[in-house]
């Protein structure tokens, strides 16, 4: 049997939407991204010049393609877009503010915590799932492109549900397992196996163009 060398993958959630300044939840819908949004993915683009990325995988919702694009004008690589990289379907709860659902739907919200993989948010989608088509999306991308080092544009939902497939999404939420935002994460894919080897490897925040090997 023939075994493909580790394909490398660089996690990274798209940058600033204006629903995510008014807190409301995206799910698969989109908003644009807000001025200081862009302006970021312009920059993101300029603090991973410096790694010898050969291409993009992209969720194919429009705020992961927006980002993309921007990253993409300095590194201009070769991008292909992968629906299973979408954010979790919050169904009916997408739109609305995290306060909005503890006070309308107290009762479902209660049950999310206990429950976290196997929950469904109305008419939605479990993070299992989630996870599911996100490691097959990884998969595939190994076995296509064997060895390469691989930039992902993707989403929150999907991040967490990958990193943290091990235990549960509370497990996690303690000071030095917490998933920063706006930072680099690296996984490496070899064998059928998903394996992390760096969070929050690279700040994405910093205002500094210098570059960071992967």
């Amino acid at each position: 049997m023939t075994l493909h060398p580790e394909t490398c993958f660089g996690l990274l959630r798209h940058t600033i939407t204006e629903w995510n300044q008014s807190r409301r939840i995206q799910g698969q819908f989109d908003s644009p991204l807000t001025l200081a949004g862009e302006t970021l993915a312009l920059q993101w683009g300029r603090l991973l010049a410096g790694n010898t990325w050969s291409r993009i995988l992209s969720s194919d919702l429009g705020r992961a393609r927006k980002t993309t694009e921007l990253i993409n004008r300095t590194l201009k690589l070769p991008v292909s877009l992968d629906f299973r990289l979408r954010e979790k379907d919050w169904g009916n709860w997408t739109g609305k503010t995290i306060a909005q659902l503890k006070m309308e739907f107290s009762d479902i919200w209660a049950k999310q915590i206990p429950s976290e993989w196997d929950f469904c948010p109305p008419g939605g989608e479990s993070f299992q799932s989630v996870w599911k088509r996100g490691w097959e999306a990884l998969a595939e991308a190994s076995s296509s492109w064997p060895g390469e080092k691989i930039l992902v544009v993707t989403h929150e939902g999907v991040i967490k549900s990958l990193i943290y497939h091990e235990s549960t999404l509370s497990d996690f939420l303690k000071e030095r397992q917490c998933l920063m935002p706006y930072h680099l994460h690296c996984l490496t894919f070899l064998s059928d196996r998903l394996a992390i080897e760096r969070l929050n490897f690279l700040d994405l925040s910093q205002t500094s163009t210098s570059s960071v090997q992967l």
